[in-house]
């Protein structure tokens, strides 16, 4: 009856959707599902987080319409963080932004700084927000490949100068969802580099972070000297304290990033819930030990992972971060057919690699979501199949 908009025709299907419609016929049938395709903790929220909220909200102080940038003890709380895990000062008032989630700041970001036919430097396979916060606001992706030869980082020298030229605006994610790469200092200084030389305002997803294993500590982009006068960072409570539904991040960096951001949310919306943010201070403040067991949780479900794959006969890289494993598929399958193969014979459902963009065509992904016992089936199952 009504006709979507342009922008709407463009969006590619979400991904997630029709591995949903998948799943629930076999759960129809009968079959018992082992799901390894999205990548949501399921692990609880520390218990002094759960508390610390339930004493916000019966706080009548919450129950008003916050600052829309966060609080000032959020942002102090975000700025003790960032000093204390990467040695990075920020402004209060002109650095830190509240998120309601990383997702919403990152897709917002286009609007302040993606005019109509402007051209956005995107990783592919990528979050597939990046392309879709660009076509939101009626710009133009220019797809950097992540491949396997270049360790999934973007190759800067690749991208031909007049688009590098036109480009406003770069997103990087390290560590990476969905390769599991990581990146160092000396890549993200040559991407400060080569944002100076084009003027090109980089937006790096940092929400990763603090899922890293074997003593390895992802850097921040922030660290790099001369990143904040080129870009901004997103981070997010989700993976790092399991806060998924909890909706609350922030943003920080580049003052002039930072304040067009909040400028398009302060008209969109109302900031984050009170009784979340004093829940976000928690976290950030007090829950480092609690982190340090996640870390542990994940790294051993990584180990029974890589392991039971290999001795499936698949060729696994152990990932030195994130909670995914990235997986080349065996020929002669294809990332949908070698998918829809574990689904049909084995019940485990992966994600297929091109769903994050066509350079992950010949991968699956796999998210280490469930525990160790359910994880030894899946690849057990797995092993049963024989490639």
């Amino acid at each position: 009856m009504f006709e979507f908009t342009e922008r709407l025709k463009k969006l590619p299907p979400y991904l997630f959707k029709e591995i949903d419609q998948k799943k629930r016929e076999l759960e129809a049938s009968g079959v018992d599902m082992i799901d390894l395709g999205v990548g949501d903790p399921d692990l609880p929220t520390p218990s002094n987080i759960v508390e610390e909220m339930i004493s916000a909200v019966q706080d009548p102080a919450t129950h008003h319409y916050p600052a829309y940038s966060g609080s000032v003890d959020f942002k102090e709380a975000v700025a003790e963080w960032y000093q204390q895990r990467f040695s990075v000062e920020l402004d209060l008032e002109t650095e830190i932004l509240s998120l309601i989630g990383a997702k919403e700041g990152i897709a917002h970001m286009h609007l302040a700084f993606i005019n109509p036919g402007d051209l956005a430097l995107v990783p592919t396979p990528a979050y597939p927000v990046y392309a879709i916060g660009t076509l939101f606001a009626d710009g133009n992706p220019y797809f950097m490949p992540l491949l396997k030869e270049n360790g999934f980082l973007p190759d800067l020298s690749a991208i031909p100068e007049d688009i590098a030229g036109k480009a406003k605006m770069m997103w990087l994610n390290y560590p990476n969802n969905p390769t599991a790469a990581v990146a160092e200092p000396e890549f993200f200084e040559a991407v400060v580099s080569f944002a100076r030389t084009y003027g090109i305002l980089v937006c790096h997803d940092l929400s990763y972070s603090e899922i890293a294993f074997d003593g390895y500590k992802p850097p921040s982009f922030l660290q790099v000297e001369g990143a904040k006068d080129v870009g901004i960072e997103f981070h997010s409570l989700s993976k790092s304290y399991n806060m998924t539904g909890w909706r609350i991040g922030f943003a920080v960096g580049n003052k002039d990033a930072v304040s067009g951001l909040g400028t398009v949310k302060s008209n969109l919306d109302s900031g984050v819930f009170q009784a979340v943010q004093r829940a976000g201070i928690e976290a950030l403040r007090v829950n480092r030990e609690s982190v340090k067991e996640m870390q542990g949780i994940y790294a051993g479900r990584r180990d029974i992972v890589v392991e039971g794959l290999r001795t499936a006969g698949l060729t696994v890289d152990t990932p030195q971060a994130t909670f995914y494993v990235w997986i080349p598929v065996p020929a002669p399958y294809t990332s949908a057919t070698f998918a829809a193969k574990l689904l049909t014979q084995a019940g485990v459902v992966v994600t297929p690699g091109n769903g994050f963009g066509e350079p992950g065509e010949g991968y699956v992904r796999v998210a280490l979501t469930q525990d160790e016992r359910r994880l030894k089936e899946a690849t057990e199952r797995i092993r049963r199949i024989g490639f």
